[in-house]
């Protein structure tokens, strides 16, 4: 029987292959739905990306929702500057003929965990936590339902990537993540420790070109887009692709490697907001909160991708 999971993000180059991936696998995979937050960019554009890339996929019947606009007591920090002024710069897709689901994203996850049976549901958390920590505020009662979050986000041995302390996701909304990662749900966490070594160099990137389908040339150019940021950055052979290591996860958690620690969210200080502290080594005694990933078999995860993604239109 396939998993169900809601999906959370901000399309977003690496957001999109993560759905498609997530769509490609439907005899693992049962996508409730599809809630964007505000993160790469605007809630507004980021909702109609994630509109096209299901259009993309040529999967029907997938419900998408917006959900919130700002973070839950921050001024929103965005990041056109990696993934362009439309937040999917790269393929020229066209405007969705699919429309928005008129009921809020936080109010769609409240209630899908409400309606149906207790721990069957796993959040995947590809942006900003702030949909997951305003649905646990709004409705507590709905935290020991859910079965898992599998989350992208944070960092320790790579450090970050927005400021020295911090990776994105969780520098943007540092409070709702301080909400996630106390909430007592099971957290798997996919941190650039591992994304940072999924790289899609230019043989990969041509292999998705030649799959075949519309989705692998789509796929290829979001990828020369996205990886031009990170190539510059770091001076590496292909940019890493963060959050279809979320879903790669729930499909084979065999690539992946790592262990049960404490992680906690800095949210006071001005240099390290939006750090994940984490207690790798035990050394402070804390309640192990979360499965943290330490490593990943990129082979095994771009042959993962190669194969779902060639199913798509």
């Amino acid at each position: 029987m396939p998993r169900k999971i809601i999906i959370d993000t901000d399309p977003g180059q690496d957001d999109a292959v993560a759905i498609l991936l997530a769509l490609g696998s439907p005899a693992e995979l049962d996508v409730l739905g599809i809630v964007a937050v505000a993160g790469n960019v605007g809630l507004k554009q980021n909702a109609q990306n994630a509109l096209k890339v299901v259009e993309l996929s040529g999967v029907a019947g997938v419900k998408v929702y917006a959900g919130s606009e700002r973070p839950m007591r921050r001024t929103l920090v965005t990041a056109e500057y990696v993934h362009g002024k439309s937040g999917l710069d790269g393929p020229d897709l066209p405007e969705p003929r699919q429309q928005l689901e008129t009921q809020h994203g936080v109010d769609f996850i409240i209630d899908t965990l409400r309606r149906e049976p207790e721990k069957t549901v796993t959040l995947c958390a590809l942006g900003p936590l702030t949909n997951l920590g305003m649905a646990f505020v709004k409705a507590p009662d709905i935290v020991p339902r859910v079965q898992e979050i599998v989350l992208m986000g944070g960092g320790l041995f790579e450090g970050g990537n927005t400021t020295p302390a911090a990776e994105f996701n969780i520098y943007v909304d540092p409070e709702a993540a301080d909400v996630v990662f106390h909430s007592g749900v099971p957290i798997t966490q996919v941190p650039l420790d591992v994304s940072h070594f999924m790289l899609g160099n230019a043989e990969r990137v041509e292999r998705f070109r030649t799959l075949g389908n519309r989705t692998g040339v789509a796929t290829a150019e979001m990828l020369e887009f996205f990886e031009r940021f990170d190539e510059a950055k770091y001076g590496w052979d292909g940019g890493p692709l963060h959050d279809p290591c979320v879903i790669a996860y729930l499909l084979k958690p065999e690539l992946f490697q790592g262990k049960h620690v404490n992680v906690t969210i800095e949210t006071q200080s001005d240099l390290t907001r939006g750090m994940t502290v984490v207690d790798w080594w035990g050394v402070t005694g804390r309640v192990k909160n979360v499965n943290y990933l330490r490593s990943g078999n990129d082979t095994g995860f771009f042959d993962l991708l190669f194969e779902r993604l060639a199913t798509l239109a």
